[in-house]
């Protein structure tokens, strides 16, 4: 097990960097957002809770929730321009300090494409390093036809399959994985260092098993600023 000195130095050299998104990235939880949008927040919610518990799988309560919310095209767009997603305090300088460093930065998201994509955007981060779900649509009148079961963030162990595929691709050496959840601790191994961020919401479980764990991103931006 390496050490929080070793973990610091793994990310001060990382190749890339990937972040969760929901509650780390931005402050909110994009399903329960679109939920409050389309009239069934609390019954999402108390689904959410549940799920939490740990009795269901991803998958699974991505499609009972989804199969509440029902979400149109035309909701989930009205959402990210009458509600867009509140960037975290400080991400946009890290993100910015990472990629100066010519280190690569990624979206690992359990949440949507379109959503993950409109952070990006505000982030200079490509389209193509966003790895999240996708939502379907019938093309007339653009109702929710369900979700693409076979990206890797629909299923639990999905952001590890992720780093994974990016390691084989791109080679890169050392991957960094930040995030708020328990998806994002089990995607170390195979990433090679895990922070647990808690600036949004604090998971009880990544606090107490993480080794390494911060509420500010200023702190990773000290970091990189003492090499």
């Amino acid at each position: 097990m390496a050490s929080l000195m070793e973990l610091k130095e793994i990310f001060r050299s990382a190749d890339a960097v990937c972040f969760d998104v929901d509650s780390t990235v931005i402050r909110e939880e994009g399903i329960d957002e679109l939920a409050k949008f389309c009239g069934v927040g609390d019954a999402v919610a108390e689904m959410t809770r549940r799920a939490m518990g740990g009795t269901v799988t991803f998958k699974a309560a991505l499609t009972a929730r989804l199969g509440l919310i029902r979400p149109s095209y035309e909701q989930v767009q009205k959402l990210i321009s009458d509600n867009p997603p509140q960037l975290t305090p400080g991400i946009r300088e890290l993100v910015s300090r990472l990629h100066q460093r010519g280190v690569q930065v990624f979206l690992v998201s359990g949440g949507f494409q379109s959503i993950v994509e409109h952070v990006a955007l505000q982030l200079n981060i490509p389209t193509a390093n966003v790895f999240a779900n996708r939502l379907k649509f019938y093309f007339n009148g653009e109702k929710y036809a369900g979700f693409d079961e076979t990206q890797p963030t629909a299923e639990s162990g999905g952001k590890g399959r992720v780093i994974t595929h990016l390691k084989e691709q791109f080679h890169f050496k050392k991957v960094v994985m930040i995030g708020d959840g328990a998806t994002d601790m089990e995607a170390c191994p195979p990433g090679d260092c895990f922070i647990g961020f808690g600036g949004n919401v604090v998971r009880k479980q990544v606090k107490e098993k993480a080794k390494w764990y911060i509420t500010h991103f200023d702190e990773l931006l000290k970091e990189l600023e003492e090499r």
